[in-house]
């Protein structure tokens, strides 16, 4: 079962982009947008990242700090955030282990999927796109936080 709007959002530990370990439960106190995409470099994932990137101020305004997470290794997260000047963190979960935890495990691959954490690790806003060609913009997102605060 995946977690729900309003349960505690479940912990785990994935490798960064820059070979360090990011344990959720280290980020209590913070308002985390966790962004599931199917990979880097592919042309939805690119837009929506860049999307995101492109309002970053407008999230830290709010309090959100963006991280991304995809199957890819860190290797090619650090050559995709080097690429596209992504300035937020991007993680790796190569077993889908975390997506399956979030719902985003898809029959092949991760599905595409946001998840607002708040600082007690409540989940606030939740959604899990069913067909990956589909993304939230970022005006979406921050119309849904800022009708949460």
């Amino acid at each position: 079962m995946s977690v729900q709007l309003d349960e505690i959002a479940p912990d785990f530990e994935l490798e960064t982009d820059d070979g360090n370990t990011f344990r959720l439960s280290d980020h209590a106190g913070q308002r985390l947008l966790l962004v599931f995409y199917p990979g880097d470099d592919t042309p939805v994932c690119t837009r929506q990242l860049c999307d995101y990137r492109d309002g970053l101020e407008a999230f830290a305004d709010l309090g959100v700090e963006v991280i991304g997470i995809s199957p890819d290794d860190a290797q090619s997260h650090r050559r995709f955030r080097e690429r596209h000047d992504l300035p937020f963190v991007l993680l790796s979960d190569p077993d889908l282990e975390v997506a399956a935890r979030y719902g985003c495990k898809a029959v092949v691959g991760m599905k595409r999927g946001v998840f607002l954490i708040d600082e007690e690790r409540v989940v606030r806003y939740r959604h899990v796109e069913a067909v990956a060609l589909f993304r939230r913009r970022r005006e979406e997102l921050i119309e849904a936080i800022r009708d949460l605060a």
